[in-house]
């Protein structure tokens, strides 16, 4: 199994940015695709981006596209999400997942393989 640790997370204003991080360790992610999702108290979990092994296949909720930005650097176990032009309807707890198949990771969050313990972001107005 995967262990996924985040950061990145934060107090920020609206209109500010952060950068949030997944670093992956235990196996070799050869072939796992990555993404994030995010919780607010009170509401579903909501899928935020996902991006395949070869970085080629990308997707977002129609809430964060061209604000945010998910990469990932396979050499260093790493992913990354961008977040810019933030909104206090951002704020949550930022959770990093890993997965076997791309497209499961925003159609079948419920079989995930692996989920991080999350970071927390809060946007002020």
């Amino acid at each position: 199994q995967v262990q996924l640790v985040e950061s990145g997370g934060g107090l920020v204003q609206v209109g500010g940015s952060l950068r949030l991080s997944c670093t992956a360790s235990g196996r070799t992610l050869s072939d796992y695709a990555m993404g994030w999702f995010r919780q607010t108290p009170g509401k579903e979990r909501e899928f935020v981006a996902a991006i395949n092994w070869y970085g080629d296949r990308i997707r977002y909720v129609d809430s964060v596209k061209g604000r945010f930005a998910i990469s990932r650097d396979n050499a260093k176990n790493t992913m990354h999400l961008q977040m810019n032009s933030l909104r206090p309807e951002d704020t949550g707890v930022y959770y990093c997942v890993a997965h076997t198949a791309y497209s499961d990771i925003y159609t079948r969050a419920a079989d995930i393989d692996s989920w991080g313990q999350g970071t927390q972001v809060t946007v002020s107005s």
